[in-house]
């Protein structure tokens, strides 16, 4: 393809050489640019691709985009531009034929419940018959077949990658997370949304975005790019949502009045039961995990669903159809005749705590003893907050590792238990012998949850990253304990 096509609709400088060159491929990263490729620099926050030109150059780079003076010209075409972030958004959509374009996409954000959001949506897409591609934190899809994932959504290059094989594949929807950091870095940049959904709004990620009005203002830039909005307004930012968005947008809720509402929740250990109205259409709905926010998240998915035509009663197949999602409220001990439950969810911020933790209080019998930590490197205000809603709300905490990254794990859990104030906790560091120390303990109708890695099959250490699936955890304590 031309270079000068790539560049279409892009506002840059010719600084050196001849737009009308062929590429032959795209790269941000100077160490996979191969002959005649395009390489765009992208200033992130622990590397700067202008650094990299004379790597890239030497890979085989026919041309650069910039967007800061260079002391020396590289031998190879130069292109300037205002932000390389927008501008490789743009190319990355020519380069691969405007794909974005030939399908339908819903985007989802929210600071919890985006992973299960997408899943039901899927569900409910493939029951009215739509081959539906799914992007996200878990994995991404092209109907049945699963593709690795990264990052919870692709750099834009990436993401137009994929929309693409889509394309090829006759995917007719796309259902996708919308994180705050492919927001504001402007990943989805150029991308419009047939429906944008909200979910909440509570801390996480003030490491990244500094304050919460920073990381409110980047949610809010996925409903400027929507067709139509769809807003949980229990919420109270979901509220401001509603009142900021202009345009088309729908409501969905349960305690107040809404477009899509839900009503007389039943809760029980395996799911929970409730009551879902749109206009004149009102249906009982049997969800297979459990959870009064997974009937928010079911209630957001539908009303998405129904705004694309998707007539009632299909969406209610559609939710009751969609078994579970990995490390989303998993009770793992299914197969196994214990005399109590374990649940692996990937709660990792203090609201996603409380919500588990609540949820399974609604069904335990017995005592709720918890399993959590808090990652390195990331928001350490939220540290003591999780280490106070861990020792209330469950009869027996037991502290330990998540993913330490480059920090002490021992720091960590020291700032955890910082915010508590009862006696009910134990600080176990390994998180291996954190689970078996919690399944030792756990006597007939307890249910223990350990929160905070859920799908993950890792462990993030300083000096390594090591297999750690919480699920093969748990099966060899049950063989080791003889349970």
């Amino acid at each position: 393809m031309k270079l000068s096509e790539i560049l279409s609709e892009i506002d840059f400088e010719l600084v050196k050489g001849d737009s009308e060159i062929d590429i032959t491929g795209i790269n941000y990263d100077s160490r996979q640019v191969e002959k005649c490729n395009l390489f765009i620099c992208i200033e992130g926050y622990e590397a700067d691709g202008h650094k990299y030109i004379d790597n890239a150059v030497e890979n085989g780079a026919a041309a650069v985009i910039i967007m800061k003076d260079l002391e020396k010209l590289p031998d190879c075409t130069v292109i300037k531009v205002k932000d390389t972030r927008k501008a490789m958004a743009l190319a990355g959509a020519n380069y691969y034929g405007h794909p974005a374009d030939k399908m339908k996409i819903i985007g989802i954000t929210g600071t919890n419940g985006k992973t299960t959001s997408t899943f039901m949506m899927k569900s409910i897409l493939e029951n009215a018959g739509y081959k539906v591609g799914l992007l996200g934190t878990i994995s991404n899809c092209i109907g049945d077949k699963k593709l690795p994932t990264h990052r919870t959504t692709p750099e834009s290059l990436n993401l137009h990658r994929l929309f693409k094989q889509m394309v090829d594949e006759n995917v007719q929807y796309c259902v996708m997370e919308v994180s705050s950091h492919s927001l504001y870095l402007n990943r989805v940049y150029g991308i419009k949304f047939s429906q944008g959904i909200f979910t909440n709004l509570t801390q996480d990620h003030l490491d990244f975005h500094k304050t919460f009005e920073n990381y409110y203002n980047a949610k809010l830039i996925l409903f400027k790019n929507s067709m139509n909005s769809i807003v949980n307004i229990d919420d109270g930012y979901g509220v401001r949502v509603f009142h900021d968005v202009k345009g088309s947008k729908t409501s969905y809720a349960i305690e107040k009045d809404a477009d899509v509402k839900g009503s007389n929740l039943i809760m029980h250990s395996r799911g929970v039961e409730f009551d879902m109205e749109y206009k004149q259409n009102k249906s009982q709905v049997k969800l297979n995990i459990p959870g009064k926010y997974n009937v928010m998240n079911a209630l957001g998915s539908a009303a998405a669903c129904l705004m694309e035509g998707i007539d009632f009663k299909t969406v209610v197949r559609g939710l009751e159809k969609m078994e579970s999602v990995p490390g989303r409220c998993e009770i793992v001990t299914k197969k196994y005749n214990l005399p109590f439950e374990v649940i692996v969810d990937y709660a990792h911020t203090p609201d996603g705590l409380e919500n588990i933790l609540k949820t399974a209080r609604e069904f335990t019998k017995g005592r709720l003893i918890s399993v959590f930590g808090c990652g390195g490197d990331r928001d350490r205000t939220k540290r003591p907050i999780m280490g106070r809603i861990g020792s209330e709300l469950s009869d027996i905490a037991i502290i330990t590792s998540d993913n330490p990254r480059t920090e002490e794990p021992m720091d960590i859990i020291k700032e955890v238990a910082e915010g508590i104030k009862t006696n009910n906790y134990h600080i176990i560091e390994n998180r291996k012998e954190a689970i078996k120390a919690a399944m030792k303990m756990a006597e007939k109708d307890d249910v223990i949850v350990v929160a905070g890695k859920g799908h993950e099959d890792y462990q993030i250490l300083k000096d390594k990253t090591i297999h750690f699936d919480e699920r093969e955890v748990i099966a060899d304590i049950v063989k080791e304990l003889n349970l």
